[in-house]
């Protein structure tokens, strides 16, 4: 039996590479500039990019390939169109165990910390940027890229990850409120320049008051919800910032658990209670609320502006359930109006290792020029994003673009202009969250404790502090919370162990438990002989 434990025993130990390497992502040796990028030779990357299905975006994806490809006729790009960022996600997470993820990615940070557990799978971007021949605007590139000093400096913060940038910013964009001035005053209310809770809350309540057949007073209509949000995981997020609390740090200590956040859970329900507040996951989109006379405040993200507004382009509702009335456009609504501040968003580009250098420096060379003034201005005139370079914000053509607010409902819609020029107004006043790995999974926590707070109210079930600590248990198992921060006050952080790691340990434990089972069946089988 001796004989036979020992031969397996050597057996595990020999295969002990194989189990771990079945479980972690395929090593590949970290990225180094070559020398010289080889024209010469052909190379097919790929890119998976999102279009928000905007066949408008579609086709000025296709034209900087081709004129690319014009450029660098030994690259070819093949594009992989996604509709959500988060399937994007989920793709590269299952292609980076087999080495099979794409060249160039749409992407944001908060994946990249994700995408980091694999060795080597990212290309980090510092040498790169200011490398004298390839890096942005080096003397080796044959096109017109922006450097790295052209970059807005704090749209390129974001793309930092544990003091390393690993992506360029691509498009930004943050959140605003559309409103519908017709009925805000016809309420008896102005507008502030700054909008602030107690004001969107105030408003909201006043717009519930019925006639007597059931109607609502401002609207004639039976469905009224004054105030919808889109994203519940901003809304928190950005009213913790603004009453300055911090919702987690670079380490991944998890601060949301707070009396802040429960306040602002208690202001939800108060106004859910009444019917006065809902959610895009729980009521639907805002935008076709607001075209319809049945939503006055409307939260979305500049970057939906095309689809906001009585004479909104790209309107989803049918024509006979559109209402006319003013939009006006203004920044989400601040805890104090001296000192907004607002969430930066927007996609990013980030570049994956591969084992031929070259083909990386493919890759770079077409991020390098999704930056370039064409790409970059045709792109933001397809929504309100803003570009993300001082290059093609300060060109004569952008300028004349901004200019002409309100020519027509198609490239000059007036609402989309409005939204750019917030942000563009605006682009000191905005934040971003720290980047870890798991930091992806807290903001989706943030978001839910709204949603669930929300979702018990129409269920009529009592939002009290019993309710509040089971919700934030619920949502910390929910969410794996536990496995970032020790606890609600995130004391000690604790991440998440690598998959090799955890596979080495598993293996190790096997091994083991063999030895000790063997050890005891010899002892026993040694004191009944004796």
């Amino acid at each position: 039996m001796k004989t036979r434990f020992t031969a397996l025993l050597l057996l595990m130990i020999c295969c002990l590479p194989l189990l771990v390497g079945c479980h972690g992502s395929r090593e590949t040796v970290a990225f180094s500039i070559p020398d010289e990028f080889d024209v010469s030779k052909e190379y097919t990357i790929s890119f998976w990019a999102k279009n928000d299905t905007n066949m408008t975006q579609v086709e000025i994806y296709k034209k900087a390939i081709e004129d690319f490809q014009k450029i660098y006729p030994n690259i070819t790009v093949e594009v992989k169109w996604y509709t959500d960022y988060g399937r994007i996600y989920n793709d590269v997470i299952t292609n980076i165990s087999t080495g099979t993820t794409p060249n160039v990615c749409i992407t944001y940070p908060d994946h990249i910390a994700t995408y980091l557990t694999g060795e080597n799978t990212v290309v980090p971007l510092d040498e790169l940027l200011t490398h004298e021949k390839y890096g942005l605007g080096g003397s080796e590139i044959k096109f017109d890229a922006p450097t790295k000093d052209e970059i807005i400096p704090s749209f390129l913060n974001e793309c930092y990850v544990n003091g390393t940038v690993y992506a360029l910013p691509f498009m930004r964009s943050t959140e605003c409120c559309y409103i519908n001035k017709t009925y805000v005053e016809a309420l008896g209310y102005e507008i502030p320049e700054i909008l602030t809770w107690e004001f969107i809350w105030e408003v909201s309540e006043a717009a519930m008051e019925k006639d007597a057949d059931g109607s609502f007073k401002v609207n004639g209509q039976k469905i009224m919800i004054p105030f919808i949000y889109k994203s519940t995981d901003n809304m928190m997020i950005q009213y913790l910032e603004q009453a300055g609390e911090r919702f987690s740090n670079e380490k991944g200590e998890v601060f949301l658990f707070n009396d802040t956040t429960t306040e602002l859970l208690y202001e939800v329900a108060s106004h859910a209670k009444t019917g006065a507040f809902s959610t895009f996951k729980i009521s639907s989109y805002p935008g076709n609320f607001l075209n319809a006379g049945q939503c006055i405040f409307a939260i979305d993200s500049t970057a939906g502006a095309t689809w906001i507004g009585a004479d909104a382009p790209n309107s989803d509702i049918a024509e006979s359930s559109k209402v006319e009335f003013e939009t006006v456009v203004r920044p989400i609504p601040q805890v104090d109006p001296e000192n907004p501040k607002m969430i930066s968003q927007g996609p990013s580009v980030c570049i994956f290792n591969k084992e031929d250098t070259g083909e990386v420096m493919a890759a770079w060379l077409f991020t390098q020029f999704l930056l370039t003034n064409e790409v970059q201005i045709a792109y933001s005139q397809t929504e309100g994003y803003a570009p993300v370079t001082e290059k093609a914000q300060s060109s004569e053509e952008y300028a004349d673009y901004m200019s002409r607010r309100g020519e027509d409902n198609d490239l000059y819609y007036y609402v989309k202009l409005d939204a750019t020029k917030l942000l563009l107004d605006n682009t000191e006043n905005t934040f971003i969250t720290a980047v870890f790995n798991g930091s992806a999974s807290l903001r989706n926590a943030a978001g839910q404790l709204i949603e669930n707070t929300v979702k018990s109210v129409r269920r009529k079930e009592t939002v009290d502090e019993k309710y509040i600590d089971a919700l934030y248990k619920d949502i910390t198992s929910l969410y794996r919370l536990d496995q970032i921060s020790s606890d609600f006050n995130g004391k000690t952080y604790l991440g998440e162990m690598p998959t090799m790691s955890v596979a080495l340990i598993c293996t190790l434990a096997v091994i083991w438990v063999m030895i000790i089972v063997y050890a005891v069946i010899n002892k026993t089988k040694k004191q009944r002989k004796g």
